[in-house]
């Protein structure tokens, strides 16, 4: 779990440098749809991973791990809501690039990008 959630850090961070800008060119645009894609797959897996780490629940998807996380107060129902819809979002942009789309999905990750930091720094605090 160490080395996933080191890299679950540092894909956060990259994220994060990228949706500081509020003018972004397109192939900005194009890095932060593919940062958002990196960090979701990392966050859900380090989120399986610490749910059967310090509470044996071994789940599969992300969706039914997001759900968990919320069960262990891991997430609130906000997050939780969130969390599910950012699991949609990347779902639909990882099968059809469709630029109208990238560019609504782009301002819903500046929001996702703030999510993911909170459940990552909520994950390392529990790990001490």
């Amino acid at each position: 779990m160490d080395k996933r959630m080191e890299s679950a850090g540092k894909a956060v961070d990259r994220l994060s440098e990228l949706v500081a800008h509020e003018e972004l060119s397109q192939v900005e645009k194009d890095a932060v749809i593919q940062r958002f894609e990196f960090c979701y797959e990392l966050m859900w897996k380090c989120g399986k991973d610490y749910l059967a780490g310090y509470h044996g629940l071994y789940e599969a998807s992300p969706k039914k791990v997001i759900r968990k996380l919320r069960e262990v107060s891991l997430l609130n129902d906000e997050e939780t809501e969130k969390a599910l819809k950012m699991a949609d979002d990347r779902n639909l942009i990882a099968h059809t690039y469709d630029e109208e789309l990238a560019n609504k999905l782009i301002k819903k990750i500046y929001d996702y990008e703030k999510l993911m930091k909170k459940w990552y720094n909520a994950m390392k605090n529990k790990e001490k």
